[in-house]
């Protein structure tokens, strides 16, 4: 046991540094007779533990930040997951986010484990997950990570943090690029157009349509071939509701997004990610 005494002035001098709580603090100090910075580490190393314990606990709150590079070639959308919305409206929360990201465009981040290695000042940010869940209380992550590399990347973020989303399109057109992330955020298409969407999709929306025409008494009967030709024809109803280019234009319904983004000049969408909370 510790024979330092420790003081009001340490206790607060830990609680400032760290954002711990008061009682956690001098259990800190007492632990490591006064000793502050090895007081800091036995903090962390609460918080990894306390980490441990609230495994079972979902993060389904928090924030989701996209950010571009400078000259908009590259962009990044990552997602700061907490327990509870009290957190994630908090306004140091969302700068922590914000640090987050700003550090993945900084160290030209490619995938999430990279992004929890990199330094922002003496701490990694995986250290820093860790102090901010013994500072909060609530499980704390870097849940999500999406990068995207084009010509020219577009970011959008929806709501109060909730949804990003990154377009890489072949040419710089700031404002097609910017409606464009509008409307994947709001309709969510699975791809860009028809010739994109993944094969395990296609097959299970096939299946799908396939036993509803199964169950349907006006199709008794048919045989397979027939019904699979009805199927293809149905799938178009699919690719419209769900590609982007096919999807309605959402600021003008008058119009596909193909057509807007010929009319803004023929651009061309290469890819994009969207990230979403929950």
């Amino acid at each position: 046991m510790s024979t330092v005494t420790i003081s009001a002035q340490d206790i607060n001098k830990l609680r400032q540094a760290t954002g711990a709580g008061m009682m956690d603090c001098r259990k800190a100090l007492t632990e490591t007779n006064g000793d502050f910075e090895a007081a800091i580490d036995w903090l962390r190393k609460q918080g990894q533990k306390v980490a441990a314990k609230r495994g079972d606990r979902e993060a389904k709150e928090g924030v989701v930040i996209a950010k571009t590079t400078a000259d908009n070639k590259a962009g990044i959308v990552v997602c700061v997951s907490c327990e509870t919305d009290f957190v994630s409206k908090n306004t140091d929360f969302v700068a922590f986010g914000q640090s987050i990201a700003d550090a993945a465009i900084a160290n030209n981040v490619a995938t999430l484990e990279q992004l929890m290695e990199v330094k922002i000042g003496d701490l990694s940010v995986k250290e820093l997950v860790d102090e901010k869940l013994a500072t909060i209380g609530e499980k704390i992550g870097i849940t999500k990570f999406e990068r995207v590399d084009a010509p020219f990347v577009a970011s959008y973020i929806h709501g109060a943090y909730r949804i990003g989303v990154l377009v890489g399109i072949d040419k710089e057109a700031e404002t097609a690029g910017k409606d464009v992330a509008m409307q994947i955020a709001a309709l969510n298409p699975v791809a860009v157009d028809a010739a994109s969407v993944p094969a395990d999709v296609i097959a299970r929306e096939k299946d799908i349509i396939m036993e509803v025409m199964k169950q349907d008494p006006k199709m008794a009967g048919k045989p397979d071939e027939m019904l699979a030709k009805i199927a293809e024809g149905k799938m178009g109803a699919f690719f419209k509701e769900q590609t982007l280019t096919a999807q309605a234009f959402v600021k003008d319904g008058s119009k596909t997004v193909e057509q807007y983004l010929k009319e803004s000049g023929d651009v061309k969408v290469l890819g994009f990610k969207r990230v979403a909370l929950g």
